[in-house]
This record gives structure tokens, C-alpha cells and sequence, in this order.
């Protein structure tokens, strides 16, 4: 009996012990937790090397994600100069606000970004169609209010904008985007091409995507679309997201009302002397 009573004592104190740590371990909270980032680099072709870059992170709880960006070199606004407009199919009502930067979690590509290899059509320029086997389809949608899903993937209304900004919101994830995320098969891709230093293919092609904009004479060039910045998401060994300003563009782009700006299409044709005009305009604004 004296030998029972040892036993039983023994064991309380390991009992305890082994009550505590469950307790006290948020076993599940911690696997439920990532954190991914990417280090946004120019697209070949369409970006000069150098000329711009950005950083990008997520973090990740369930299905809550929050994201932290910085972004520079980009184009900073649209024209003003009414013919320059028109070339690049362009309303007038757009003169002159923050370039917008319509942003998004590509899922289920290669994974990777385009090179190159991507101008199918030797044109000297990747276009959105062009890239989307490297990068593969919307996921989520980097909007700096509202609906992050499809819905909102056109609204330049909602694009941060401008030469450089600070994007930071937390939002709930959808399934498609995490399990793509986790597989390694998500990339950040961030569209919108300088006219300043652009292909000249870039001014004179229609987009690869279909739409005009309202007011419009002719159909929104290539610039409007395509691919400028790009980084694939990696696990990052960081716990939380950079700290900074809260700067998404949404204010500066209040007045761009129209879904489709970067989504245009078309047959936009200008001589090589129409584009050079284009550059010498667009160059007098900064």
C-alpha cells in the first residue's frame, strides 16, 4: 500500500507538468501562421534594369492576411497634353492624376516571372497575356479598399498610384491564393509601364486584354497593362511585416472612374514619329 502511495505522488508532479505545457502551448494558432515576401524586380523588357523596385510581405494568420509594400520608379502621372492623350487612348477627364498601379497575387503559373523568352510576338514588350504563363492567374487583387477578389482586379479606382508609394491592408485570404502561396506557385506582379522609358511597342500596340475607356477615341496602348514590376513570394524567415506610412494611392486616384484602364484592347496604330512625340511630351512633365 506504502509502494502505491509512492507511485501516486511520483506521478502528480509529471501530470502537472503535462497538463501545463498543453495548456499553455498555441500549437495550433502557430501552424495556422506564415510569413512570405518578394523583392519586386523590373520586368524584363518592359522595365529598365534599375529603374525601379519594390518590396513586398505577407503575413499570414488562418485566413487573415496582412500585407506591407513599397514600391519606386514607377510612372508617376498621366499626361496632360490632350494629344498625347488621344495617342495613347487616354480620356482627357485622366489628364494629369497619379499614374495608377493596378496590383495583384498572380496563383498557379510557373510560379515564376517572365523573361524574355515571354514576347511570343517579338514586339520588344511582354504583354499581361504574354506573362500569364510565367505568373499565372489573379489570385487576389493588392486593392486599396473594398473587395479583393476578381471584382475589383480592373478598378484603377482603387490601384495605389503614383512614382512611389507605400501599400499596407490586412484582408482575409481567399483559399485559392493560400494553397497557391504554400505550394510556391504565387507571384506578385505590379502593372503599369513608364511611357518614359517604355518599348516603343508599348505606345503604339493596343493592350492584350480588350477594353476601351469610356470617352476614348481609340483604344488604351499597351503601357496601360502590362507588366512593370515583379517578384515571386518566398517564406521569409521574419515574424512580422515592415513597419511605415499607410500610403495606398486610393486619394490620388479618386477621380479615375473607370474599371478598365488597364484592361483595354484594340488596334492602335502610331507612326514612329507619333511615339517619339508621345516620349518628348510625357518628358516635359517631370
Amino acid at each position: 500500500m506504502q509502494t502505491k502511495k509512492k507511485l501516486f505522488l511520483a506521478a502528480v508532479p509529471a501530470a502537472a507538468c503535462v497538463a501545463a505545457l498543453g495548456a499553455g502551448a498555441p500549437a495550433a494558432h502557430a501552424a495556422d501562421s506564415w510569413s512570405y515576401q518578394a523583392n519586386l524586380a523590373p520586368v524584363a523588357m518592359n522595365t529598365p534594369s534599375g529603374a525601379a523596385s519594390g518590396h513586398f510581405m505577407i503575413s499570414i494568420n488562418g485566413d487573415q492576411a496582412t500585407v506591407t509594400e513599397t514600391v519606386s520608379g514607377l510612372a508617376d502621372k498621366l499626361p496632360t497634353d490632350k494629344k498625347t492623350l488621344d495617342a495613347l487612348g487616354i480620356p482627357a477627364a485622366f489628364a494629369g492624376a497619379p499614374f495608377p498601379h493596378v496590383q495583384h497575387i498572380h496563383i498557379n503559373g510557373d510560379g515564376m516571372c517572365p523573361t524574355s523568352g515571354a514576347d511570343t510576338n517579338g514586339d520588344g514588350v511582354i504583354s499581361t497575356v504574354e506573362g500569364q504563363p510565367a505568373y499565372g492567374k489573379i489570385g487576389t487583387t493588392l486593392s486599396t479598399k473594398g473587395a479583393t477578389d476578381g471584382s475589383t482586379a480592373l478598378d484603377v479606382t482603387k490601384a495605389p498610384g503614383g512614382a512611389s508609394f507605400t501599400y499596407k491592408r490586412t484582408f482575409t485570404l481567399n483559399q485559392d491564393t493560400l494553397s497557391a502561396i504554400k505550394a510556391n506557385k504565387a507571384v506578385v506582379v505590379v502593372h503599369g509601364l513608364n511611357p518614359a522609358n517604355a518599348p516603343k511597342a508599348s505606345l503604339s500596340t493596343p493592350n492584350s486584354l480588350g477594353l476601351t475607356l469610356p470617352g476614348a477615341s481609340k483604344k488604351l496602348a499597351l503601357i496601360g497593362t502590362a507588366p512593370a514590376l515583379c517578384g515571386k513570394l518566398e517564406a521569409s524567415q521574419m515574424n512580422t511585416t515592415p513597419s511605415g506610412g499607410v500610403q495606398t494611392g486610393g486619394g490620388g486616384t479618386s477621380g479615375l472612374q473607370n474599371q478598365g484602364l488597364f484592361y483595354g484592347a484594340g488596334a492602335l496604330l502610331l507612326g514612329a514619329g507619333a511615339v517619339l512625340t508621345v516620349r518628348r511630351r510625357f518628358g516635359k512633365q517631370h
